[in-house]
């Protein structure tokens, strides 16, 4: 009787933690699904949704829709588009699902790949499974959905390859080529997510001492493979991506940053070195775990995409952030020898770091003003043109109020970037004229549009901008909205609607 007790102990345990462990997901999850409900739409899905919806109508993307993204950034988010369209649904609520799907597909793939690991099963597995879930869903707050955050969801599977492999395991093949093509996935987005394939993969070549046969692993050989095909079908079905949009980029995009000092100073860098520099403190007597090594690393390696990227942007910086509070949550579960106080102090600190995190991720143009006041207008089926480079000026407003997004690029940014490098001194004579080009053909684009879809709502930035000097300076694109009047101002943005006839 006595051995059955003892033996029935463990279970009854066990089956007491899972409860706890399920419920405690559900109520992470109510609180993803609440932070859904109460935060603002993100600028960037809302254009992104609106330029799927023209390449779904049979526009060209790079022609009769710009982007400067890879195509992945537009593909993305059709399959929420296609949904909406069989369901009613808004594409909006569609994509959150889809990425909830996401991140629950994503964790039951690396608790396959890792349940056989010490490291993360019984209650030590639990708190990182919540952890990991809270960074996957409720840390992004404003960032959910982007591509950041369905990157890293994506690369997450191949991570625990490479974890499982580190630590002594051979994955199932087809678990590891599933990873690979969630790594391709990842890559899609944009170049500069090759570190984070790259890097954890160099850790795993260091660590088990394969060096270059790594590259052999089946999941590196599925994520190069699908990436390759990825860039063979874009030349082929998107050729102007290759041919104009990267000559803008290089041109126009790149040159505008911040000085590398104002982007050391953005909350994302302090946040990140802060975790793991709270990492190294509990292990200062211990050496790091591989599986700890690999994901440091890995966010590292996002850290330095982040800086390559040199815009500061928030969301930019999400993987490093979510990655690196991951494997502080890690660090606090591992036998690191830390007295009871430094493991305390380390949690209190990781939980302060992920609020902070949370509120950082938040950060985003307010444009709710202005959107209800647009609302207020009543306008049926409104067709909305923005003279405005700042992308939360149009984005969500037009989705919100159901209207058509008149442009064909998320705003007018290419005529603001050069300006800000003729202030910066960065331009000579000669290559401020033959950037001129991109000007010119930025605003016969505008002219385009406004002829083929008249607009019935006008919004002018003087805010972020200046919207009116610039009509005033192209009278081209002025002449074709002299019908328009002022109806309202928002916080020096203008409202305008076109002229009651007879007036």
């Amino acid at each position: 009787m006595t051995m059955n007790l003892e033996a029935g102990t463990p279970a009854m345990s066990g089956a007491r933690r899972s409860l706890v462990g399920w419920l405690a997901l559900a109520g992470l999850f109510a609180a993803a699904i609440w932070l859904r409900q109460v935060l603002a739409a993100n600028t960037d899905v809302s254009w992104l949704l609106t330029a799927g919806e023209r390449v779904l109508n049979g526009g060209r993307l790079y022609t009769d829709v710009l982007e400067t993204n890879p195509p992945m950034s537009v593909l993305a988010y059709l399959p929420a588009i296609v949904l909406s369209r069989m369901t009613g649904l808004a594409a909006e609520t569609i994509v959150d699902a889809l990425v909830f799907l996401g991140i629950l597909a994503s964790l039951t793939f690396c608790t396959l790949l890792l349940r056989r690991h010490a490291g993360f099963t019984g209650a030590r597995g639990w708190v990182l499974l919540l952890l990991a879930f809270a960074a996957l869903a409720i840390l992004p707050t404003h960032t959910f959905g982007q591509r950041e955050h369905i990157a890293l969801i994506a690369l997450l599977p191949f991570l625990a390859t490479l974890i499982d492999r580190i630590t002594g395991g051979v994955p199932p093949r087809w678990l590891a080529v599933a990873a690979g093509f969630g790594a391709a996935v990842t890559l899609a987005f944009k170049p500069h997510f090759a570190l984070a394939v790259y890097v954890p993969l160099a850790v795993v070549g260091s660590v088990t001492r394969t060096s270059w046969r790594v590259l052999l692993l089946p999941e590196h050989v599925a994520a190069a493979v699908a990436g390759l095909l990825y860039v063979i079908v874009t030349a082929t079905l998107w050729p102007q991506f290759f041919t104009d949009i990267l000559p803008l980029l290089r041109d126009v995009y790149v040159p505008v940053k911040p000085p590398l000092m104002a982007l050391l100073e953005k909350p994302a860098v302090s946040l990140w070195a802060i975790a793991l520099l709270a990492i190294v403190a509990l292990h200062r007597r211990h050496r790091l775990s591989p599986s700890l090594t690999l994901l440091m690393a890995t966010s590292a390696a996002f850290a330095v995409a982040f800086m390559l990227q040199g815009k500061g942007w928030p969301y930019q910086s999400y993987p490093a952030i979510a990655l690196a509070l991951f494997a502080l949550g890690y660090a606090l579960t591992s036998e690191t020898g830390a007295s009871r106080i430094w493991r305390l102090g380390g949690s209190l600190l990781l939980l302060a770091l992920f609020v902070r995190s949370m509120l950082w991720f938040d950060t985003s143009f307010d444009a709710l003003p202005l959107q209800q006041r647009v609302a207020q207008l009543g306008q049926k089926d409104p067709a909305v043109l923005a003279i405005t480079a700042e992308p939360g000026i149009g984005h969500p407003l037009t989705r919100a109020i159901g209207g058509t997004w008149v442009s064909r690029q998320q705003g007018l940014w290419i005529d603001t970037y050069l300006n800000v490098m003729r202030r910066d001194g960065m331009l000579d004579q000669a290559r401020d004229y033959m950037l001129q080009r991109y000007v010119q053909r930025e605003r016969e684009r505008l002219i385009a549009d406004i002829r083929h879809m008249p607009p019935t709502i006008l919004i002018v930035d003087d805010l972020t901008g200046h919207g009116s000097d610039w009509l005033k300076a192209h009278p081209d694109v002025a002449a074709l909205l002299t019908d328009f009047e002022l109806v309202d101002t928002v916080n020096k943005v203008g409202i305008f609607t076109r002229k009651a006839s007879g007036s």
